[in-house]
C-alpha cells in the first residue's frame, strides 16, 4: 500500500478541501465540506482540520500544507503576502508555520499588489497559478481564474507582474437574489439558453458602460416579449461576464491566448464567452492546478 507523504488543504472562505497525498503526488483520500474560513473561525480551525485528518486516518507525524483564506488576517494564522512583481518561487519560501501544534502545519502566503491606484490581493489563486504554469514558465501568460471573485493575472517568466479582481460571481448571486431581477430568473432551474448568453456577452463586451442598463433589459424583455426565466438568467450571467472580459481583454493578449483555470459550469460558461469573442483559450482544471501547486510547495518545503 502506498504511504502518505503529506496532507494538502485548500481552505477557502466558504469551502474546505483536503487531500491525503503520497510522495509521487497521487491522491490517496479526499474530503470536502462547507467548513470554510467563516465557519472554522467560529468552531476552531484546529478542530475542523483534526476532524478531517481523523476521517482519512492521517498518521500523527504527517505534515499539512494549506493554501487559501486560512492564512488571512481573520483566518487561522496570518501568512502574509508576496508583493508584486512576485516570483511564483517566492511563494514556496514564505509559508507560515502554525504555532502550538504538534504536527507540522504550514500555510502558504498570498500575493499583494501594493499599488495605490490599483490595490489588490489574492489568497489560494497563487497556488493554482503555481500548479497551472509551473516554476519554469517562460514567456508571458494571461490567466483568467473565474469564481466568486474572478482573478485576471499577467505572468511573465514565472513572475506575477500584475493582476485584477472582479466580483463577478458575487455580483451574480446578489443581483439574481436581492434585486428586481430575482423575479425575472425565478424558477429558471437548470435550463440553458446559449443564444441569450452569447448575445449578452457580446453586448456587454462592446458597451460595458451600459452594464446597469443591460441588466435591467433582462427584466424588461421578459415583461414585453415573454422571455423565459432561463433567458433572463443567462442574460444576467452573460452581461456580468461580458463586462469582466471587456476589462480583462483590454490590454495586450499573448499569442497563446488566455489560460483559463476553471472547472465545471464556470469553465463551460467562460469557454463559451471566450468563443463568442473569438478568443483562443487553453483550459487547466482548477482542482488539478491547486493540487499540483500544493504538491510543488510540499516538495520544496519537506523534501531534503
Amino acid at each position: 500500500m502506498t504511504e502518505p507523504a503529506y496532507v494538502a488543504v485548500d481552505w477557502g472562505t466558504s469551502s474546505f478541501r483536503l487531500w491525503l497525498v503520497d510522495r509521487a503526488g497521487k491522491v490517496l483520500a479526499e474530503r470536502r465540506s462547507g467548513e470554510g474560513m467563516l465557519a472554522a473561525a467560529k468552531t476552531g480551525f484546529a478542530a475542523v482540520l483534526q476532524t478531517h485528518l481523523a476521517a482519512v486516518e492521517a498518521p500523527a507525524h504527517l505534515p499539512v500544507l494549506i493554501c487559501g483564506m486560512a492564512g488571512a488576517k481573520t483566518g487561522w494564522v496570518e501568512a502574509g503576502y508576496v508583493d508584486t512583481p512576485a516570483p511564483l518561487a517566492a511563494i514556496l519560501k514564505q509559508a507560515a508555520r502554525v504555532p502550538g501544534e504538534a504536527r507540522d502545519i504550514r500555510i502558504l502566503p498570498g500575493i499583494a499588489q501594493r499599488d495605490a491606484a490599483a490595490p489588490d490581493v489574492m489568497r489560494g489563486e497563487e497556488t493554482q497559478l503555481l500548479g497551472a504554469l509551473g516554476l519554469q514558465a517562460a514567456g508571458e501568460a494571461m490567466v483568467c481564474m473565474p469564481g466568486t471573485h474572478s482573478k485576471w493575472v499577467r505572468v511573465k517568466d514565472g513572475t506575477v507582474a500584475s493582476f485584477s479582481t472582479f466580483m463577478t460571481g458575487e455580483l451574480f448571486s446578489v443581483v439574481s437574489r436581492e434585486t428586481i431581477l430575482s423575479l425575472a430568473v425565478a424558477n429558471a432551474e437548470d435550463a440553458e439558453d446559449v443564444s441569450s448568453f452569447r448575445a449578452a456577452v457580446k453586448a456587454a463586451f462592446e458597451a460595458p458602460a451600459f452594464a446597469a442598463n443591460l441588466l435591467f433589459g433582462a427584466r424588461a424583455r421578459q415583461l414585453l416579449f415573454g422571455g423565459t426565466p432561463a433567458a433572463a438568467r443567462e442574460t444576467l450571467s452573460g452581461t456580468l461576464i461580458g463586462v469582466e472580459l471587456a476589462a480583462g481583454l483590454s490590454g495586450a493578449v499573448p499569442e497563446s491566448g488566455i489560460t483559463l483555470v476553471a472547472s465545471g459550469r464556470l469553465a463551460a460558461l467562460y469557454r463559451l464567452a471566450f468563443d463568442t469573442l473569438s478568443v483562443t483559450v487553453q483550459q487547466v482544471e482548477a482542482d488539478e492546478a491547486v493540487r499540483r501547486g500544493l504538491s510543488m510547495a510540499a516538495a520544496a518545503i519537506w523534501t531534503k
